[in-house]
């Protein structure tokens, strides 16, 4: 089983991005979870999101997880969230933030050691150079892509498409610009 846990703030798009992540999964046979959990819902209120993908039923529903992937979307829940907490030797993390990875490692000492599992990226000005708004959970999977290795980037973006068929074609363009180019920015 895979297991995500997303670290973000109301309104930053986690929900949707575990929910699309997860109907993407499901167009694929596998089974798939996607759910949150957070406080007064009110914007900017520190939440996380969840995703488990199987080949087989999935019947654990605790929120309680072992992450093999641990996705920062606010770059300030870096610092004050326990990104770190229940993971495992090969959880790996993907971090928006303007910093390079050394900078981001040596200001958070639970990362120190994991260099090689931690990956950063700048979603959130992928999302407003592309998307026009401060949204980074599509950049946020298309470095998940990337770092998992479990898409091709195409097939993602083509069930990512249908996914967001109920919008516009100028947003559906803006979001698989930004897929596209988070997929090859993360480092």
């Amino acid at each position: 089983m895979v297991e995500i846990r997303w670290h973000s703030r109301a309104g930053q798009g986690a929900v949707t991005g575990a929910k699309g992540l997860g109907d993407v999964i499901s167009t694929t046979g596998k089974q798939v979870q996607a759910f949150a959990l957070y406080g007064s819902a009110k914007r900017g209120a520190s939440m996380t999101a969840y995703n488990r993908i199987d080949d087989t039923q999935i019947i654990n529903h605790a929120k309680f997880m072992h992450p093999d992937y641990v996705f920062v979307i606010d770059p300030a829940l870096a610092y004050s969230d326990n990104i770190t907490e229940h993971a495992t030797e090969d959880t790996k993390y993907i971090i928006t933030t303007h910093l390079s990875k050394e900078e981001l490692i040596q200001e958070i000492p639970e990362l120190k050691g994991k260099e090689d599992k931690v990956f950063v990226l700048d979603c959130f000005q992928i999302s407003l150079d592309t998307i026009g708004r401060a949204i980074p959970n599509t950049p946020m999977l298309g470095a998940f892509v990337k770092v998992s290795g479990m898409f091709e980037l195409d097939f993602f973006k083509d069930r990512m498409q249908k996914v967001l068929s109920k919008f516009p074609e100028r947003i559906i363009n803006a979001n698989m610009q930004a897929i596209d180019r988070a997929f090859h920015e993360v480092n």
